[in-house]
């Protein structure tokens, strides 16, 4: 069997994923095997809509443990007071010039695991995080993105807030 790809993490991520993890062991198994119980206890099962929820809940719960536990399993925690901070890597914040729009923007660089675009966190595997990573301040990258190609001139790289 082929060794399963490390996920980078950055400390916040992998807190957040055990906090979830603990979260859905602890508290949402009991709170769907409490709805199953219940819903037993109705009687008939074959028409029994509270019954079928709460089973697709249990196995939905069971289905992002495991998923979890195999992100941290393979988790590889970049550590944020280590990152060289002369070049953009995963773990610092990247203050960009967007050319072709022309205004700045700000990005976390994570892993693909914590990639989240509504809060500014993209991932080192997309094509705006491979092409920055290793850049240093006013370097030029033109991005291939299915809108077109992007031109970015980076103007800060700093510690991750």
């Amino acid at each position: 069997m082929a060794e399963a790809k490390k996920k980078l993490l950055t400390y916040a991520g992998l807190k957040a994923l055990e906090d979830e993890l603990e979260n859905l062991k602890v508290v949402k198994r009991k709170e769907v095997a409490e709805k199953i119980k219940e819903a037993r206890e109705q009687g008939d099962l074959s028409e029994n809509a509270e019954y079928d929820a709460a089973k697709d809940e249990q196995r939905d719960i069971e289905a992002r443990i495991e998923e979890l536990e195999g992100i941290l399993k393979n988790a590889e925690v970049v550590v944020e007071d280590e990152v060289d901070f002369d070049k953009i890597n995963v773990g610092c914040t990247v203050k960009v010039y967007d050319i072709t729009y022309d205004e700045e923007m700000e990005f976390k660089l994570v892993g693909s695991t914590e990639a989240n675009s509504l809060e500014g966190k993209i991932s080192n595997e997309s094509p705006v995080g491979q092409a920055l990573i290793g850049k240093k301040v006013g370097e030029k990258v033109i991005v291939e993105t299915q809108a077109g190609d992007i031109e970015y001139e980076v103007l800060e790289i700093s510690r991750s807030k």
